[in-house]
């Protein structure tokens, strides 16, 4: 039971890597829904082992022994690797409940004020120009959607270069593409293996929202040309607004560019590959904290007497 309940702790490490190769590999938006989908399995795998390492130490202990209503002794490995590893359980999820709860209220902060000021100001559709010295521009979530702009911003566009940039803002409000941040931020808090692949997720959504933009204006230079001058705008004098707001000017723009301005849809050699790694990896993290917890629970049956060894 212990060696696989440490398969769901070890597995995230190696998901940075298999990140990045998938979206090398895969389609920008089948890469996000990989690896999003990959992060949340392996995070919540992980936080079920730490769970089973705790309630396995607790119930050494006479007292939850007694609330078990336990007959025989609970068989588990030896004290000296049960107790250290409850002991640091209970000091990783602790440490992992207050990272997420300072993120929760720091990303709740910036998104009442980014909706408090586009709320405050009149909107053409789903555009909303806030006047500024700072040029940035944004995809807002919440009912309504917002593409959050600023006049500097327009001021360092062209009208061509303008409709580019509001439809990559477009095509992150319409993929959902802050559940896909919101999700990537939840599982860094679970594990810190899963941190790299936050920016990862996050370029795999610019990628993907690039593409939805050159395919709406029909010009991938142009939209190429419309996300670099946004960027440089943008450098060092973007405005406060929470992580799980995409913006065109995010992540490795020269990046991003030269994948724009490459042929679209190239055949990418082990696509097949990158995308069985993923599956793979959650599959084995998914089917190792089954099979402890279901050992587990076992276990726990036989010390209550309700089933034979």
């Amino acid at each position: 039971m212990t060696a696989l309940l440490l398969l769901p702790l070890l597995l995230p490490c190696a998901l940075p890597v298999l990140a990045r190769r998938a979206l090398a590999r895969l389609a920008p938006a089948t890469a996000l829904w990989a690896v999003t989908g990959c992060a949340v399995v392996l995070a919540g795998c992980s936080l079920a082992a730490l769970g089973v390492f705790v309630l396995i130490g607790l119930l050494r202990l006479p007292l939850f022994a007694a609330f078990g209503e336990f007959i025989h002794p609970l068989h588990t490995a030896s004290a000296l690797i049960v107790v250290p590893a409850a002991a640091t359980s209970v000091g990783v999820l602790a440490v992992c409940c207050w990272t997420l709860v300072r993120s929760v209220l720091r990303q709740s902060r910036a998104f009442r004020i980014a909706r408090t000021e586009a709320g405050r100001r009149p909107a053409a559709g789903d555009l909303c120009v806030v006047d500024s010295p700072r040029p940035d521009a944004y995809a807002l979530p919440g009912r309504p959607h917002r593409i959050v702009v600023t006049t500097a911003m327009l001021r360092s566009l062209d009208g061509p270069e303008r409709e580019a940039l509001f439809a990559h803002e477009r095509a992150h409000n319409e993929g959902g593409h802050h559940y896909f941040l919101a999700a990537a931020e939840l599982a860094a808090h679970c594990h810190p293996a899963l941190r790299p692949v936050r920016t990862t997720i996050r370029l795999a959504a610019e990628r993907a929202a690039d593409e939805a933009a050159a395919a709406r204006v029909g010009d991938r230079r142009l939209t190429a040309r419309a996300i670099a001058r946004a960027a440089l705008a943008a450098h060092a004098a973007g405005t406060p607004r929470p992580d799980f707001a995409a913006a065109a000017t995010t992540g490795p723009v020269p990046q991003r560019v030269q994948a724009l301005l490459g042929a679209p849809g190239r055949p990418r050699a082990g696509r097949a590959v990158a995308a069985l790694l993923i599956a793979c990896t959650a599959a084995l993290s998914g089917v190792a904290a089954a099979a402890g917890l279901v050992d587990f629970h076992h276990r726990v049956e036989v010390a209550q007497g309700e089933e034979a060894p």
